[in-house]
C-alpha cells in the first residue's frame, strides 16, 4: 500500500510540475458574456488544489488506528517531517504572477478601446444633435404649413356655407315663388264670381286629396282677409278689392269642406273606423285649430244626452215621495260618478288615437262633464232653502240641506281627482269644481248656524212634550207634589249635552270640509263652537233654574205654615203635618236641585274635553282664535254658574229652615235643666241634635256626591258657618243647670263629629270653641275666671252664655266676672 500511496504521490507532484512550467495565456474574450470570478479563480486553482486534497485524505487512512490526540499529533509530526504541509504554493504564486501581469495588459488594452470609443460617441454625438436641430426646423416650417392650410381650408368652407346658404334661400325663393303662383292660381280662381265654386280645379273636389285642398284653402283664406284687412286701413287699392269675392267664397268652400268632413267623421265614428276619424280630425285640425270637430264630437257623445241625465236624478233622489237619505245619496253618487268616470276612461282611448291634440279633446270632454251634466244634477239635488221660513224637522230640516251639501261636495270633489287622473289637459278642474259650490258656499255659516238653533229648538220642544206627558200620565196631588214631579221631569241631562256635543262635532267636519283655509275655518270653527257654547249654556242654566224654582216653592210652603203660638191643638197638628210635608218637598228639591248641579258639571267637563281634542287643534294656526274661544267659553258658563250659585245659597237655606224647625220642634227646655240635677247624668244626645243630625248626614250625601273641588270646600264651609250661628243663637232660648251643660257638651260633640267631615279647619275651630264655651255651664262659679285664661278670645261669647247658667243671679255672677268685660 505505501509503495502505491506514493507512486500516486509521485505522480501528481510531476502533474504540478508540469502545469507550472507551461504559462497561463489569459484571453480578454475570456471576460465577455456571463462573466463570474469564481468560476475564473476556480479555473486557475483547480489543477492545483485536487492534488493536495487527496494526499491529505491518504495521510489520513495511514494514520487511522492511532487513536485519541496523541494519534493525530504524532500523524501530523510524522507528516511534516517528511514533507512541507503546501507543496503548490510557489506553483500557485508564480500563475498568480504571471495572470497580474496579463490583466494589467488586458486592462490597458481595454483602456485603449474605451478611449477609443468615447471620441467615436462624441462624435456621432455631436452629428445627431446637428440633425436634430436640422429637423426641429423642418417641423416647425411643416407646421406653419399646416396652419396656412388649415385657415384656407376654413376660409373656403365658410365661403362653401355661404354659397350653400344662398342656394338654399334662393331654392326656397323658388319653391316659395312657385307655390306663391300656384296659390295665385288658386286665388284667381275662387276670385272669379261670387258663389260660384264649380269651375275649380280638380284639387279642390277631388276626395282623395281633401288634406291638400284643406290646406291650400286655409292658405288662401289667410292671404285674402289679410289682403281685404289692408284695403279697408288704406281704401286706396281698386285691385284689393276684388279679393273679397276670393273671401267669401273661401269661406263658403271652407265651410262646406268642414262639413263634408265632419259627415265623414261621424259615419266613421258609428262603424268605429279609427283610421278614417283620426285622418279627418288631422285635417279638421287646420280649421280653427279643430275647435268644431273636438266640439262636434264632445257634443254627440250619450253621455250627455237628456235621458241619461234624467236617470241620474233619479238614481240620485229615488223615489219623490219620500225623503233622500243622505248615505243613500252618497252611495248613488259614488256610483254614478264611477259610471262618469270610466266612460270618459273610454272615451280618452278614442281621443288618443283619433285626434292630434287629445289633451285640448280631454279638457273640453272633461269641461262638459262638469258644466253640464254634474251641475244639472246638484241643481235638483241641492236646493237651498229658506232661513227665514226653514223646512220643519220632520221633512228633515236645515240637517238634511247641510248633509247633502256635504256629501254632494266630498263626492264631486272625488270625481274631479279621478278625471283628473284619467287626464283632462290644462283644465283647471278643481277651480271648476268649486265654482259648482260657490252660492252654497257663500251663504253655510249661516245655515250652519241657523241648523244648530233648529236643533236645539226642537230638542227642547221635544223635552217639554216628554215631560207633559209623563206628568199627564202619573198626575198631581197638590201643588208641590206637581212642582215636585215637573222639577224630576225636566232635568238636566248629560245625554242631551252630548247629543249637542255630536251636532257640533258634525257642523265642524262640514267647516274643515268647506274651509281648506286656516283663517277661514279658524273663524268658522269659532262661530259653530260658539252655538254649542250658547246651546249648552242656555240649557244648563235652564236646568238650574228650574232646580231653583223647587227650592223657592219649598220655602213658600215653609212660610204657609208658620203659625203663632195661640192656636188650638187642632190647628197646630194640621200645621205640623203640612210642615212635615214642606219640609220634604225642601229636601227632594234640594236633592234635584244637587243633581243639577252635579250634571251641569259633567256638561261643562264633556264641552272642554271635546273642545281639548277637536277644537283646539284648528284654532292653534290662527293667533289669538284659540285664547278667544277659550274667553267665550268662560263668558258662557258664567249665566249657569250664576243660577247655580244661587241655588247653593238657596240650598243652604233650606237645610237651616229645616235645622230651625226640628231644633224648635225636637228641643225640650228640660233637656238642659234637668230637675233631676246631682242624679247621674244622661251621657246620650239630646233628641233634638240626633234628629238634626240624622237629617244633615241623609240631606248632605247628595251634596257630598254633587259637588267637588272649590265648589264643595266653599258649599260645606258656608254651611257649617251658618249651622253654628243657628245653634249658637238657638241655645240662647235655654237656662243650663251643670247636668245640662254636660249635655250640651255632648251634643256639641256630636255636632263637632258630623262637620269635621266637612273638611273645613274654621268650621272644626269654632265648633272647639263652642266645646270649651260649654264648660261656663259645668264649673263652679268661683272657677269661671280662670277658664278663660288660655282662650282670651272666646270671652264675648262667654258673656252671653255665662248669663245663660241657672244660678247667674243668684250666685251674682255678673258682679263676680264684671273685672272680665270692663266695657259692659
Amino acid at each position: 500500500m505505501k509503495e502505491i500511496r506514493d507512486g500516486v504521490k509521485s505522480n501528481k507532484i510531476s502533474s504540478s510540475e508540469s502545469i507550472s512550467s507551461q504559462p497561463l495565456v489569459l484571453d480578454i474574450e475570456d471576460f465577455k458574456g456571463d462573466f463570474s470570478f469564481d468560476a475564473l479563480f476556480g479555473n486557475l486553482v483547480n489543477e492545483l488544489l485536487p492534488a493536495f486534497q487527496e494526499e491529505d485524505a491518504d495521510s489520513l487512512e495511514g494514520n487511522g488506528n492511532i487513536s485519541g490526540n496523541d494519534a493525530l499529533s504524532n500523524g501530523r509530526s510524522t507528516q511534516t517531517q517528511s514533507s512541507p504541509l503546501f507543496p503548490e504554493v510557489d506553483s500557485l504564486l508564480s500563475m498568480f504572477k504571471n495572470s497580474c501581469s496579463q490583466l494589467v495588459e488586458l486592462q490597458k488594452q481595454i483602456d485603449g478601446r474605451l478611449y477609443n470609443l468615447k471620441k467615436d460617441v462624441a462624435a456621432q454625438d455631436s452629428k445627431h444633435r446637428k440633425t436634430l436641430g436640422e429637423l426641429e426646423k423642418g417641423v416647425d416650417g411643416l407646421f406653419d404649413s399646416f396652419a396656412r392650410l388649415d385657415s384656407r381650408i376654413s376660409s373656403v368652407g365658410q365661403t362653401a356655407a355661404k354659397i350653400g346658404d344662398h342656394l338654399q334661400s334662393a331654392d326656397s325663393q323658388r319653391e316659395t315663388a312657385s307655390q306663391t303662383m300656384e296659390l295665385i292660381k288658386y286665388l284667381m280662381e275662387f276670385n272669379s264670381s261670387p258663389g260660384d265654386l264649380m269651375e275649380l280645379s280638380p284639387l279642390f273636389s277631388d276626395d282623395s286629396r281633401v288634406a291638400e285642398a284643406a290646406s291650400i284653402a286655409q292658405k288662401l283664406r289667410s292671404i285674402a282677409e289679410e289682403d281685404v284687412g289692408r284695403q279697408g286701413v288704406t281704401m286706396q287699392s281698386t285691385a284689393s278689392r276684388g279679393l273679397e269675392v276670393a273671401v267669401g267664397n273661401l269661406q263658403e268652400y271652407c265651410n262646406e269642406l268642414e262639413n263634408r268632413l265632419l259627415s265623414r267623421f261621424d259615419a266613421a265614428s258609428q262603424k268605429r273606423e279609427l283610421s278614417t276619424m283620426a285622418e279627418c280630425a288631422k285635417i279638421l285640425s287646420q280649421f280653427n285649430r279643430g275647435t268644431s270637430a273636438m266640439q262636434h264630437y264632445v257634443g254627440l257623445r250619450p253621455m250627455f244626452d237628456v235621458e241619461v241625465m234624467n236617470a241620474d236624478t233619479r238614481l240620485v233622489l229615488g223615489d219623490q215621495d219620500s225623503l233622500p237619505s243622505p248615505s243613500n245619496v252618497a252611495r248613488a253618487l259614488s256610483s254614478l260618478y264611477k259610471e262618469i268616470t270610466d266612460t270618459v276612461r273610454k272615451e280618452a282611448a278614442t281621443i288618443m288615437a283619433v285626434f292630434p291634440s287629445p289633451n285640448d279633446v280631454m279638457s273640453s270632454l272633461v269641461q262638459r262633464v262638469m258644466e253640464d251634466r254634474v251641475p244639472k244634477l246638484l241643481e235638483k239635488l241641492l236646493v237651498k232653502p229658506s232661513l227665514v221660513h226653514p223646512p220643519p224637522m220632520g221633512e228633515g230640516g236645515l240637517l238634511l240641506y247641510l248633509r247633502m251639501l256635504a256629501v254632494s261636495y266630498e263626492k264631486t270633489q272625488e270625481l274631479a281627482k279621478d278625471l283628473r287622473s284619467v287626464g283632462c289637459g290644462d283644465l283647471d278642474i278643481e277651480g271648476l269644481t268649486e265654482s259648482l259650490f260657490l252660492d252654497h258656499k257663500d251663504m253655510y255659516i249661516e245655515y250652519e248656524q241657523a241648523s244648530l238653533r233648529q236643533l236645539y229648538k226642537a230638542k227642547m220642544e221635544e223635552l217639554l212634550s216628554e215631560s207633559q206627558l209623563s206628568g199627564e200620565s202619573t198626575g198631581s196631588i197638590g201643588r208641590s207634589k206637581g212642582a215636585s214631579i215637573s222639577s224630576s221631569h225636566q232635568q238636566i241631562s248629560v245625554t242631551v249635552v252630548t247629543e249637542f256635543v255630536r251636532w257640533n262635532e258634525e257642523a265642524i267636519s262640514r267647516c274643515t270640509l268647506f274651509s281648506p283655509q286656516p283663517a277661514n275655518l279658524a273663524a268658522n270653527v269659532r262661530t259653530v263652537f260658539t252655538c254649542l257654547l250658547d246651546q249648552v249654556s242656555q240649557y244648563t242654566t235652564e236646568g238650574l233654574e228650574r232646580a231653583r224654582d223647587g227650592l223657592t216653592e219649598a220655602a213658600a210652603l215653609r212660610e204657609r205654615f208658620v203659625l203663632g203660638t195661640s192656636v188650638s191643638r187642632r190647628v197646630a197638628a194640621a200645621a205640623a203635618s203640612a210642615a212635615e210635608a214642606a219640609a220634604a218637598a225642601g229636601e227632594s228639591s234640594f236633592r234635584s236641585f244637587m243633581v243639577a248641579v252635579q250634571r251641569c258639571g259633567s256638561s261643562v267637563a264633556i264641552v272642554q274635553q271635546y273642545f281639548a281634542n277637536s277644537i283646539s287643534r284648528l284654532l292653534l294656526p290662527v293667533d289669538g282664535a284659540h285664547a278667544a274661544s277659550c274667553e267665550e267659553m268662560g263668558t258662557a258658563m258664567s249665566s249657569a254658574e250664576g243660577a247655580a250659585y244661587k241655588g247653593l245659597q238657596q240650598c243652604i237655606e233650606t237645610v237651616m229652615a229645616e235645622v230651625e224647625r226640628l231644633l224648635s220642634a225636637e228641643q225640650k227646655a228640660t233637656d238642659y235643666k234637668s230637675p233631676d240635677d246631682g242624679v247621674v247624668p244622661d251621657h246620650r244626645p239630646t233628641n233634638a241634635c240626633i234628629r238634626v243630625v240624622a237629617y244633615l248626614s241623609r240631606v248632605l250625601e247628595a251634596a257630598f256626591t254633587a259637588l267637588e273641588g272649590l265648589n264643595k270646600q266653599a258649599f260645606l264651609t258656608e254651611l257649617g258657618n251658618r249651622l253654628h250661628k243657628g245653634l249658637s243663637n238657638h241655645w240662647q232660648k235655654y237656662t243650663f243647670n251643670p247636668s245640662g251643660g254636660l249635655r250640651l257638651k255632648r251634643d256639641i260633640t256630636e255636632y263637632g263629629d258630623f262637620v269635621r267631615s266637612f273638611n273645613a279647619p274654621t268650621v272644626d275651630e269654632k265648633f272647639e270653641s263652642l266645646s270649651i264655651m260649654a264648660n261656663v255651664f259645668i264649673v263652679a262659679p268661683e272657677s269661671l275666671s280662670s277658664l278663660f285664661e288660655g282662650t282670651p278670645s272666646i270671652l264675648k261669647d262667654a258673656q252671653r252664655f255665662i248669663q245663660l247658667r241657672e244660678d247667674y243671679k243668684s250666685a251674682k255672677l255678673a258682679a263676680k266676672l264684671s273685672s272680665l268685660w270692663p266695657s259692659s
